[in-house]
Parts: structure tokens; C-alpha cells; sequence
């Protein structure tokens, strides 16, 4: 079966993730801005805000012990608005509406907390979206196989016919593990070869 799907990783293929550009918003200089991203984005205990396994007065809570005082009220706003600093990724999102256009199903899958409610209005072909799964609903998490086959099954997907797309190698042998297809993106560019020796020109 050829391929008649992708599914998207969001961070840093739809949307740029970037701690530190997010924590000099919310801090007055760049060693403010290290200590903030360090305690916050960069913590181990964020990838348990993306399981949903603890909410967000945790993680500020956790990132508080590792961060002076002056910088608790920096820490509280980057929590509160991150996801508001998030810019497009144009050429993904691009991609994105031209296989919609051309009758592929596009789908996204991620690695992220509860925040993606307000995160996902981000994505400039969010309304295009066929269907979704992220790890903090489903308390599943990539590479773990069972979150890329739960989406397949969710949406009536046969695993061979989809192309997963993500910056992050761990989650692109994941995939494959699932039976997907899988690409590990770099950049829009290449993407678009990928697309093309998978589906064709004419299709993307």
C-alpha cells in the first residue's frame, strides 16, 4: 500500500519549540534566561507534563526549587504563556495544506500537555486536521509503538499507508516499530523530497 497519509509531530515541525527563546521573553538577560529554560523546559519533569502525569502547579512547584526567588514570578508567566510565543513553522505548515489539497489525510501526533487546547489554534493548518492524538490525553507518550497505533485505529488508518514526520530520532524508530512509515525531519525542504519520491510530484 503507498503511502496515503502523514501524521506530524508538532514541536518543532509545525510550531518551533524552543526553551531558550521563550525564556528570554520572560527574562531581562541571557543568564536569567539559561536559569529559567534549565528549571522549566529543559527539566526532566517536563516530559511528565507532557504524560499528563502531573499538571502545571507541579511542574512550577518542581522548577521552583531550582530557580533564586527573583526569578519565581519569570518562571509563573513563562508557564502561563509559552505556548503564546510559539511561531509557525511556514514551510511544514505549507506542505500541510497542499496534501490536504491533494487528498491525502493529515493527521498530527504529539508529544504534549494539556496546554495543547490553546497550543494547537497556533498551527496554521490546524483546521485542516483529519484527526489528532497527543500523550498527555492518552497518558501514552511516543516512541512507545501503542500512541502511533492508537491513532491508526482511532482514525480507521492502515499503518502502512501513513508517513510519520519528526525532528526527534527516538520517536521515528518508534514509528517504524508501529509498522509507519517514518521521516525524521530537518527541514521543510527536505520534507518536500521525501513527500515526493513517497507520493509523487503530483501530489504534493
Amino acid at each position: 500500500m503507498g503511502i496515503e497519509n502523514v501524521i506530524f509531530d508538532m514541536g518543532n515541525v509545525l510550531l518551533r519549540f524552543d526553551g531558550m527563546l521563550f525564556s528570554r521573553i520572560f527574562t531581562k538577560n541571557e543568564d536569567d534566561a539559561r536559569l529559567l529554560d534549565e528549571a522549566l523546559f529543559a527539566n526532566p519533569s517536563w516530559a511528565l507534563l507532557d504524560a499528563g502525569v502531573i499538571d502545571e502547579d507541579t511542574m512550577e512547584r518542581i522548577a521552583q526549587t531550582r530557580l533564586p526567588e527573583r526569578l519565581h514570578t519569570a518562571l509563573h508567566s513563562a508557564l502561563a504563556e509559552w505556548d503564546l510565543n510559539q511561531p509557525p513553522i511556514p514551510g511544514t505548515n505549507e506542505l500541510a495544506r497542499r496534501l490536504h489539497e491533494a487528498g491525502r489525510g493529515i493527521y498530527l501526533l504529539s508529544n504534549a500537555g494539556l496546554r495543547f487546547e490553546r497550543a494547537c489554534t497556533r498551527i496554521p493548518c490546524w483546521s485542516l486536521m483529519d484527526g489528532w492524538v497527543v500523550s498527555a490525553f492518552e497518558r501514552l507518550m511516543k516512541p512507545d509503538p501503542s500512541i502511533y497505533l492508537l491513532l491508526c485505529d482511532r482514525y480507521g488508518l492502515e499503518p502502512s499507508s501513513c508517513l510519520f514526520v519528526d525532528d526527534n530520532e527516538d520517536n521515528v524508530i518508534g514509528a517504524r516499530a508501529a509498522g509507519l512509515a517514518a521521516y525524521l525531519f530537518d527541514d521543510a525542504r527536505g520534507l518536500e523530497a521525501e513527500l515526493r519520491r513517497q507520493i509523487g510530484r503530483a501530489h504534493v
